[in-house]
């Protein structure tokens, strides 16, 4: 456990964007300035997101709009990942057919393919990726297409995805689509596969990454995937009520609000002889089959979300279940 802020103790941080930076055009509140100091004190920070709609030059645009300093080369998208999947299995020059946006089309032609629209031209395979243009026409050619026996990647089976107004469908449903006409599985690209954080560490050369998320499905299950550590966030999608019976791939090392978790300690996790755990203050126990909090009750209740947790996984994992958890979760306030 690290004796210093996250942002001294791991090299790159390897950031999701949409609920993780920003929800939609709006920065999520401290993000910019945890973001400035990390960078600051020498991190590298990677933004790493499931979304293939946009380019990485319009996504660094967004975020230096938002006041986040970012480069091109800091963007990594699992449009990219997909790409690369898809130029090992077709010859170089090849035409792929593309269902997504331009943020997909350039990364096939940075692979030295040929990006089209339809079964017509010739594809050699099927890459498919969320865009919000992309209606009934796109989704029927790509249909016609992989029942015809094409390779099918998908950049990610995300079913939702969050915006300023809420949460929205992503490239799940549309993939589900295509599923459905054809009976094909495609293969997947990003997060929470390997095939992303491959991707990643080609491009970032991390030595000690944190992944950092929003989401146990795809950020978490992906650090667990690659054998890194990660935090988790509570300013997107994944709540605190769905950790206590989380099993271990969508266990993250770290809780935090938002990202000024990246700038803080945080606190060891210490096992108690008899199953209790603390941290930072906090102390969760079980007693009569339900866990329950004490301690010193430190100033950040993540720290005993942590502790709570920690006694609930400790509890399945030995076969006895989970300890009922719901009253001493309502004492954090989360």
């Amino acid at each position: 456990m690290p004796e210093q802020p996250l942002h001294l103790s791991y090299d790159t941080a390897l950031l999701d964007l949409d609920g993780v930076v920003y929800a939609g055009p709006r920065a999520i509140e401290h993000a910019v300035e945890s973001l400035a100091e990390a960078r600051e004190a020498g991190m590298k920070l990677a933004y790493v997101t499931n979304n293939a709609s946009r380019t990485p030059q319009a996504v660094a645009a967004h975020l230096s709009e938002l006041g986040v300093a970012a480069e091109p080369g800091d963007v990594i998208t699992s449009a990219q990942a997909a790409a690369r999947v898809v130029a090992g299995k077709v010859p170089e020059g090849a035409a792929v057919l593309v269902i997504g946006g331009e943020g997909l089309v350039e990364a096939v032609r940075e692979r030295g393919l040929r990006p089209v629209r339809s079964l017509d031209e010739g594809p050699a395979a099927v890459v498919q990726g969320y865009d919000p243009t992309v209606g009934w026409q796109e989704l029927a050619e790509a249909s016609y297409a992989v029942a015809s026996g094409l390779p099918w990647v998908a950049s990610n089976t995300d079913l939702t995805i969050p915006t300023a107004r809420g949460t929205a469908p992503g490239n799940g449903t549309l993939v589900a689509a295509v599923r459905t006409a054809t009976g094909v599985d495609p293969e997947v690209a990003g997060k929470p596969l390997p095939p992303m954080h491959r991707e990643t560490v080609i491009r970032t050369g991390a030595k000690r990454p944190l992944v950092v998320g929003d989401r146990l499905d795809t950020d978490i299950e992906g650090a667990f995937n690659g054998g890194v550590d990660s935090l988790l966030v509570f300013t997107g999608v994944s709540r605190p009520e769905e950790l206590p019976e989380a099993p271990a791939k969508y266990r993250p090392t770290y809780l935090a609000a938002d990202l000024r978790g990246l700038l803080r300690v945080q606190p060891e996790l210490v096992a108690g002889a008899d199953g209790s755990y603390r941290c930072g203050g906090w102390t969760a126990t079980v007693a009569d089959g339900a866990i329950s909090l004490g301690g010193e009750r430190g100033e950040d209740p993540c720290d005993g979300l942590r502790a709570l947790c920690a006694v609930a996984w400790a509890a399945a994992d030995a076969g006895g279940g989970t300890p009922k958890w719901r009253e001493a979760l309502a004492e954090l306030g989360l």
